[in-house]
């Protein structure tokens, strides 16, 4: 039986004396945290999302969710894992059961909006949620994009391509010994998702106290997953992840993958070889080294991540997590990548993942990658520093500076000198180049010569799941920098002027009402999977510093809208010399029920600071309710 304590975050901390009711405490009490999001996740991964709420989305998803046999993926993936992780899995899903068997409805208001009564969990449903979270994470949307723009620009389209802007990703570095005030390697990080009420993102501490199967794992759980997955510290190593980029989905014409519609059909990693990676879940939370993180993530199937990890015998590593085809000269997968590829670092080292290609080692596994921005920025406030400590990593994450600004100033030269580049929620020069960008972007979107992108005709109508995927607005907002530097040498790309636009957007916004400050207009926007059926989450819309290739990413879109409903869905700081110097933060709270922790989080995420992580049990209060609702 397991016992919950809470902080003063309520954040859970399990002990259990078996991993088995470890995974099932876990699966109770995230039934009672988040009851509504375990339902809207188990309904998407299975389908029956319109049923519940209607609309053109959620019918649009729930045929994807169909075509792609999310379920009948789930099911085979369980099939295949070892009898250990099955009865793993299995305790979490009848601890969400019983969890919901003592939730009442009308307590929740999700559910009480709906009238809905939560449906039951499968052993396989974990795996069947979480590829529900992950299976539009990788390239579906840009490959239809990438269709379309080379239909329209020919080689052209390689100048909107995401080889340069790149609308996902996160931030992980880490520092040597040698670099720390401690002496022991610092880990940081943020992954960037959409911004969700509830987070998909869980904080939990799972302690397992069998004499022969003894840990204590803390770190972020997919809600519905059992475990801990890509960010986490388990007392003597630590490890956390960032998206590859890599090409383990591919959309095809042939019709040997998954259908998607309009002749096209999808093929996936997770598909073809009947597997997720959930065999890694239980040798991570055993984990005591890096050599033993890194073999448990040999298990790993998607999505494909770059793992950096570290423990306190000094050593640090990278390398690739999650199997990327290898393909023939016609685009048939014939294999796999075989060994990763890893590098390690010594005590005076750091490694730094942010998305980018890494080298040449990287067209094995990808074809298009994010900015390089984020990661050189990253070093370079690493620099040669010594005497790194959790604040001085904490900074960082906080790092506002948008590295783009120097190149896209130099069109409109003079403009700007008075804007240092840092996009701060106070900031006034931040506004007015915001406002200047998204005008050009709009001028930009009004040229012939891109009109083809506009008006692409049904061939490429891949319905609303796909639309933002193929807004040519957003794709032009996010190239403006490879745009701009193909001007700046002297190439007019598509044959547009860029300057001459730039200078006629600066006219654009002269005498305009502009923002007082970036943060009037650039504002946390969490969505709601029940906002359009009238349901109030109550997050208020609060300014928030950042932008998109920003290390601070709170992502925006030029020329559609300040809002930031993209970013760092959570940060985090794992120092090897003691879990408790380090911290960790998400951007609502640790409930999705109305009540103290429900948004106690917003404010500190908002004004970039960690929140204290505590290990000691003396200051934890424990939940004398849960050990009592178990064993009635």
């Amino acid at each position: 039986m397991a016992r919950l304590f809470r902080d003063a975050y309520g954040v859970p901390h399990l002990r259990a004396d078996s991993v088995t009711d470890l995974a099932h405490g876990q699966g109770r009490v995230t039934a009672h945290d988040r009851a509504w999001q375990l339902e809207w996740l188990r309904l998407r991964a299975t389908g029956g999302t319109a049923a519940v709420v209607g609309g053109e989305v959620a019918q649009a998803w729930d045929a994807f969710a169909r075509v792609a046999r999310l379920e009948e993926t789930a099911r085979r993936a369980y099939d295949g894992c070892t009898p250990e992780t099955q009865a793993f899995t299995r305790a979490y899903a009848a601890g969400i059961n019983a969890g919901l068997a003592a939730c009442d409805p009308a307590a929740v208001p999700e559910l009480a909006h709906l009238g809905h009564v939560p449906g039951e969990w499968e052993p396989w449903t974990p795996m069947a949620t979480f590829l529900a979270q992950q299976v539009l994470f990788g390239t579906i949307g840009s490959q239809l994009w990438d269709r379309l723009a080379r239909e329209v620009l020919g080689d052209d389209a390689r100048l909107l391509g995401h080889e340069g802007p790149q609308a996902a990703g996160s931030n992980a570095w880490v520092a040597g010994g040698g670099r720390t005030a401690s002496g022991f390697p610092l880990i940081g990080g943020d992954p960037h998702r959409n911004l969700e009420q509830p987070g998909v993102y869980q904080q939990v501490r799972l302690v397992c106290e069998d004499p022969d199967d003894s840990f204590d794992v803390l770190g972020y759980t997919f809600v519905g997953v059992p475990g801990v997955q890509h960010f986490a510290h388990a007392g003597e190593v630590a490890w956390a992840i960032t998206n590859a980029c890599a090409d383990y989905q591919d959309v095809v014409e042939d019709g040997s993958g998954l259908p998607l519609g309009n002749g096209l059909s999808v093929r996936t990693a997770s598909w073809v070889l009947g597997a997720l990676g959930f065999d890694a879940l239980l040798p991570l939370l055993r984990a005591r080294t890096v050599d033993d993180v890194d073999r448990a993530f040999d298990h790993w199937v998607e999505p494909v991540n770059n793992l950096v990890i570290a423990d306190r015998g000094g050593a640090l590593r990278y390398r690739i997590a999650g199997r990327v085809p290898v393909r023939d000269d016609s685009g048939e997968w014939v294999g796999w990548l075989g060994e990763p590829n890893r590098a390690d670092a010594g005590p005076d080292g750091v490694l730094v993942t942010a998305n980018e290609r890494r080298g040449p080692e990287s067209a094995a596994v990808g074809s298009s990658f994010s900015p390089p921005y984020r990661a050189e920025r990253i070093r370079a406030l690493l620099g040669d520093r010594v005497e790194l400590t959790a604040e001085d990593f904490a900074a960082i994450h906080d790092d506002a500076l948008l590295p783009t600004v120097g190149l896209l100033s130099r069109l409109v030269p003079g403009a700007f000198d008075d804007f240092d580049g840092v996009m701060a929620a106070g900031s006034a020069p931040a506004a007015r180049f915001a406002a200047w960008r998204s005008a050009l972007v709009r001028r930009l979107a009004a040229e012939p010569a891109l009109a083809g992108l506009l008006a692409p005709g049904p061939a490429h109508d891949h319905g609303p799941l796909f639309a933002w995927s193929m807004d040519p607005v957003v794709h032009l907002g996010l190239a403006l920098p490879t745009l701009a530097a193909e001007a700046l040498a002297g190439r007019a790309p598509f044959g547009i002027d860029l300057p001459a636009l730039a200078r006629a957007a600066l006219d654009d916004i002269a005498g305009a009402d502009l923002p007082a400050s970036w943060g009037e207009t650039h504002v946390a926007q969490p969505t709601h999977a029940l906002a359009e059926a009238g349901f109030d989450a109550g997050i208020p819309l609060l300014p928030v510093s950042g932008d998109q290739d920003a290390v601070r990413t709170m992502g925006s879109w030029p020329g559609i809208t300040d809002a930031a409903t993209r970013g760092a869905v959570a940060r985090y700081v794992w120092d090897l010399a003691d879990r408790g110097a380090g911290g960790w933060v998400v951007p609502t709270g640790a409930s999705g029920l109305p009540g103290p922790h429900h948004a106690d989080q917003l404010r500190p995420w908002l004004e970039g600071r960690l929140l204290p992580i505590v290990t000691d049990w003396d200051q934890l209060v424990e939940d004398s309710a849960f050990a009592k609702n178990a064993s009635a």
